[in-house]
């Protein structure tokens, strides 16, 4: 089965991939217009680049743009982590990635964000699966963090040198830090 997986940074997708590769030909998908600022971005990318060089898999970097994503957001900018604006968030980016993975003639989706600990997996899914009935397209629910899968991630971070960020990504999160 060939499965377009939405990769959130490099460390989240060491595991997804891995496990999903060993059955299945895997190409990540690495759509975060919600990552700021730009430098962040680039941070990302170039870890997931180094990633992927290494492991030597395809990755699909559609241009950087975060208008969709403030859309996304729009009236939640307030909310604090885990609220509304994340799953605004992350609907907006597995929705994206089940349309692509449609035109792109895959046979399934999936995410990497199941490998994080500070992730609603239960949300994840079954937007997942809600967003896959409605592309038309088969989504592969996951919990990647089980079975050690985030330690298992950050011990392949370590080995790679790969760049673990401190916070998800958005600029509501970031300004929350540093307050």
């Amino acid at each position: 089965m060939r499965i377009l997986l939405h990769i959130c940074c490099a460390p989240d997708a060491t595991t997804a991939y891995k496990r999903l590769s060993d059955d299945h030909e895997v190409v990540g998908y690495f759509y975060n217009p919600n990552i700021h600022p730009r430098q962040e971005y680039e941070k990302r990318k170039e870890s997931l680049e180094k990633l992927s060089k290494a492991w030597k898999f395809e990755v699909i970097y559609p241009d950087y743009d975060p208008a969709p994503w403030f859309r996304s957001v729009k009236g939640l900018e307030n909310l604090p982590e885990g609220s509304m604006r994340c799953r605004a968030c992350m609907a907006l980016r597995l929705l994206n990635t089940a349309k692509e993975a449609k035109k792109r003639n895959f046979d399934a989706f999936a995410t990497s964000l199941t490998t994080s600990p500070h992730k609603d997996v239960k949300f994840i899914n079954d937007i997942g699966l809600k967003i896959a009935n409605h592309v038309g397209i088969k989504y592969i629910p996951s919990v990647f963090r089980k079975k050690d899968g985030f330690l298992e991630s950050v011990r392949y971070s370590h080995e790679l040198d790969l760049y673990r960020q401190n916070y998800c990504g958005c600029i509501f999160s970031l300004r929350n830090d540093i307050s």
